[in-house]
């Protein structure tokens, strides 16, 4: 199961990015952008860095609430998708091509750091050493790893049953993060409430 869904994230931010906004409101009723958009209300202002980007709803989001986003993910056809929404909004898209893991910033760069829905590589430890290099004393991450579809119906219920297979709904029941603290972050969780779904929010602020 762990292997089709690697494979199935693969495909979904390679040759097949073009369908993401259509698969990601099918599997989440139309919510995904809410429940990415939990995350604004615990970073700061300034300049932030958004790891694995994807279509570019968050980075649209946070400049226009006055945020100064710069947009990093590894795939070209999630860049390509980014680039067009925010020209099509009449911004200057701010996006590089790189790897969590090796971060092409200098150091102290960023205020705040966010990823939602990341791939496997939000838990690697060289992520988290390159996120508190490039934030500034006292920056923060928020990482948004999952949610839980809420509701009553047929529909939600078969959407929570999917997550469960899966493993969608959850993290693992040992620490996760622990590689962030061992970078220095000190890490606090909660769940939040969108609607009638929730949302876990994971926030690390550097010392």
């Amino acid at each position: 199961m762990r292997s089709a869904i690697r494979l199935f994230f693969r495909l979904l931010y390679g040759p097949f990015a073009w369908t993401y906004d259509a698969v990601a409101w099918a599997v989440s009723r139309g919510k995904w952008r809410a429940w990415g958009a939990a995350a604004l209300s615990l970073i700061p202002g300034g300049p932030v860095l958004e790891l694995a980007h994807g279509p570019g709803h968050l980075l649209l989001r946070m400049a226009r609430q006055g945020l100064q986003p710069v947009g990093l993910d590894v795939s070209p056809q999630m860049g390509a998708l980014a680039r067009r929404r925010l020209r099509r909004a009449g911004l200057s898209p701010r996006l590089v091509r790189a790897r969590a893991q090796r971060l092409p910033f200098p150091d102290g760069a960023f205020r705040a750091v966010v990823a939602t829905f990341p791939t496997e590589f939000i838990l690697d430890p060289a992520t988290a050493r390159e996120v508190a290099r490039v934030l500034a004393p006292g920056g923060t991450v928020v990482v948004v790893p999952v949610a839980v579809p809420g509701g009553r119906g047929p529909l939600a219920r078969a959407l929570r049953l999917l997550y469960r297979i899966t493993g969608q709904d959850r993290f693992p029941s040992e620490d996760p993060f622990s590689s962030w603290r061992d970078a220095g972050f000190s890490i606090h969780t909660e769940w939040r409430q969108v609607g009638p779904d929730s949302v876990l929010l994971v926030r690390g602020i550097r010392p």
